[in-house]
């Protein structure tokens, strides 16, 4: 029996007792249970209440208080790091710096790094391997089509999509008929001359060693925005970032409050049906979807019918990294929380990081910054 389930039980017989000796009119015995029930009730509503607002709980049954944690870092593999690091600032002049960082070649944008360790043999991608749980990651770019179109003047390979399942290549998903259509409603399109609209949109970059570099146009700076991640079950994995990493939902409208996550099973039982652009000609299964934030960078997901997913260590992007102000505080209770770690506390370079494994085996880099 649980301990709500103990607690109610325990006041309602002690009433019940109660009851049974009034029956003599006894009227100060009735006035004294009356006063005990109204404050048996007032406690059950107040533990109701605790128990409805309060974060899970470690093991030990403490509340869990989950520190500040901030985006920190892309770890991708390359044959050659500097080469790599020297590619990001072509596209994103503005937003991203070739550096060096914790004695890795890397990247700087914003408040984010993206970070290189040298190997021997072409990382596997999407295109030479199995899928991983990271599907690319991306820049807000104010005019996505200008960019494109720089792009292709300097000579940097385009990631094309099909437009439909009997079309063509194209660069942009302005390039396709609107709002991400099926099959089914793009031949309605079609049959009443709908056309593309060509203006704004989204678009990829096929970077060093494979990569796959989003430009979405967004906001009126360019600036690195997000990872791109599949997962079989959108909103379990949204709740796991949300309860063990402390993520945050997007606002609601009109800025409001966050909305709640869907309440029951957070198991996708049914997908949506495939739409375009897709980088496969049969369609992408882009629903359901969810999303979680780091500060100013979001963790999108989309889903991946029927798992599967293999871990991203030794992949194009290794893993991604977050900041903790206290690892040893964050490790002890991600273990409470039985959190499955890659590797423990370690040094690295002039602080030290350790390792977990996320849904769908994604590698998440705990990083220490004080």
């Amino acid at each position: 029996m649980s301990y709500w389930n103990r607690r109610v039980t325990r006041v309602t017989g002690t009433c019940r007792g109660c009851r049974y000796k009034l029956d003599s009119n006894n009227w100060s015995e009735r006035m004294k249970l009356m006063t005990r029930t109204a404050i048996g009730t007032a406690l059950i509503v107040l533990v109701a209440v605790s128990i409805a607002t309060v974060r899970p709980t470690h093991a030990q049954g403490r509340p869990t208080t989950i520190e500040p944690m901030h985006f920190h870092h892309v770890h991708l593999n390359s044959v050659n790091p500097a080469a790599a690091a020297e590619y990001y600032p072509k596209p994103f002049a503005l937003s991203a710096t070739k550096t060096a960082f914790n004695g890795y070649e890397a990247v700087k944008t914003g408040n984010v790094y993206i970070l290189f360790t040298k190997v021997s043999t072409p990382p596997m991608t999407e295109l030479t391997g199995p899928q991983t749980s990271v599907w690319h990651f991306g820049w807000n770019t104010p005019d996505s089509r200008k960019y494109n179109e720089r792009f292709r003047a300097m000579g940097l390979e385009i990631a094309q999509m099909w437009d439909a399942a009997d079309g063509k290549l194209v660069d942009m998903s302005s390039d396709t008929l609107p709002g991400l259509p099926t099959q089914e409603q793009i031949l309605e399109m079609r049959a009443k001359g709908t056309q593309p609209s060509r203006q704004g949109g989204f678009g990829y970059l096929r970077g060093p060693d494979g990569a796959m570099i989003e430009n979405a146009q967004a906001g009126q700076a360019e600036r690195f925005n997000h990872m791109h991640m599949y997962h079989e079950h959108p909103q379990c994995a949204m709740q796991w970032y949300t309860t063990h990493l402390g993520a945050r939902l997007a606002q609601g409208a009109g800025g409001g409050a966050p909305e709640a996550p869907a309440a029951g099973d957070c198991h996708t039982r049914s997908y949506a049906p495939p739409t375009w652009p897709s980088f496969a000609k049969t369609g992408f299964v882009r629903e359901p979807s969810g999303a979680v934030f780091f500060d100013d960078i979001s963790i999108s997901i989309r889903p991946w019918p029927g798992g599967g997913l293999v871990s991203t260590r030794g992949h194009i992007v290794d893993h991604w990294a977050l900041s903790v102000p206290d690892l040893a505080a964050t490790v002890a209770r991600l273990k409470g929380e039985g959190i499955r770690f890659l590797e423990e506390i370690r040094p690295w370079g002039n602080t030290r990081a350790a390792m977990i494994e996320g849904p769908d085996r994604i590698a998440i880099e705990l990083v220490e910054v004080k």
